[in-house]
């Protein structure tokens, strides 16, 4: 009797059945949260739905009214037109801050202090009575020279640009930071390597910088985007007309708040669904290639790629062994 024959039929017999599947572990503590969780969110949901004090009725009455449609374009112009120009400004003072101009640098640090320190409804009320401090804005020469433009404040600050004003500036300042953040996260030997390869400084950031910074920096502007849309309700306290105030023009006649405050939750959460889709496609489109391939633990399919690769092993054993 051979004795390699002897001794490899044990090893075959023990590979002969290869594992068919992982067991996973139970998480029994999961499921009673889970289980909790459900039924506390059930109960608060059926405790909404029953209530009667809610006047779903007028809920959905109000829900397409041409006053609140108008509110809700408003706010939604605000959010479009406020993010565009905190995004441009932004830039400009991250590249301010990083700049190796000590002016330009101390400049910008002082604009983010001041607009990151104080609370944006406190800005915007300054703002709306800015005219109280110049009833005159004039251009002309500086240090009490003569005035070349003036207009009185009133006249040129309409609600509007108060609140576009407001909110571009409250913005910046955080998107500066932001933007900056994303620029420093890529490594500086990149930089380096391409200006070894001849690579001028535009076609460094555009090509090497910019697409790596973005992965970094579209997240966050995504959420500032989302928080730009309900920071807009804070207008309503210079009366502009935007989704809040004019819900609030409504429920000062018929003394139906919550129904009313419920009508403009609904269409924030339909606005904000919409843009967190949006951000969702955004950041998998500029991190490809930066998310691990490699499967969820205890996803089934962590679990079927773990069985296939024993399962190859097993048959690379036995051919062995068979040799």
């Amino acid at each position: 009797m051979n004795p390699s024959t002897t001794v490899g039929k044990p090893a075959a017999g023990r590979l002969a059945h290869p594992p068919t599947g992982i067991v996973p572990l139970r998480h029994p503590g999961r499921v009673l949260a889970a289980a909790i969780v459900f039924v506390v969110a059930a109960s608060l949901g059926y405790s909404a739905v029953t209530n009667a004090r809610f006047h779903w009725s007028v809920v959905g009455d109000y829900m397409f009214k041409p006053e609140i449609l108008a509110g809700l374009r408003t706010t939604l112009i605000l959010t479009a037109v406020s993010m565009t120009l905190a995004i441009i400004f932004g830039i400009v003072l991250s590249a301010c801050r990083m700049s190796e101009n000590k002016v330009l640098s101390v400049l910008s640090g002082a604009y983010l202090w001041f607009f990151r320190g104080t609370p944006l409804l406190v800005q915007l009320i300054f703002w709306y009575n800015l005219s109280a401090l110049y009833p005159t804005l004039s251009f002309g020469v500086p240090f009490g020279g003569p005035a070349l433009v003036d207009a009185q404040t009133n006249q040129v600050l309409s609600l509007w640009l108060v609140a576009i004003i407001g909110l571009t500036l409250n913005e910046s300042a955080y998107m500066a930071e932001i933007v900056r953040g994303g620029l420093l996260s890529v490594p500086k030997h990149q930089v380096e390597a391409a200006h070894a390869l001849g690579m001028n400084r535009w076609l460094t950031f555009t090509r090497i910088v910019l697409p790596q910074a973005l992965r970094v920096i579209i997240p966050p502007t995504g959420n500032q985007v989302i928080g730009m849309l309900k920071y807009t309700s804070l207008v309503s306290i210079i009366a502009l007309a935007d989704l809040l105030y004019s819900a609030q023009l409504i429920y000062a006649q018929n003394f139906k708040a919550i129904p009313l405050l419920v009508v403009v939750s609904i269409w924030y959460l339909i606005c904000t669904t919409v843009l967190t889709y949006i951000q969702g496609h955004i950041e998998r489109h500029y991190g490809r290639g930066y998310e691990s391939r490699r499967p969820r633990a205890g996803s089934r399919a962590r679990r079927q790629a773990l069985t296939a690769r024993l399962s190859r092993r097993s048959q690379l054993d036995q051919a062995s062994i068979s040799g």
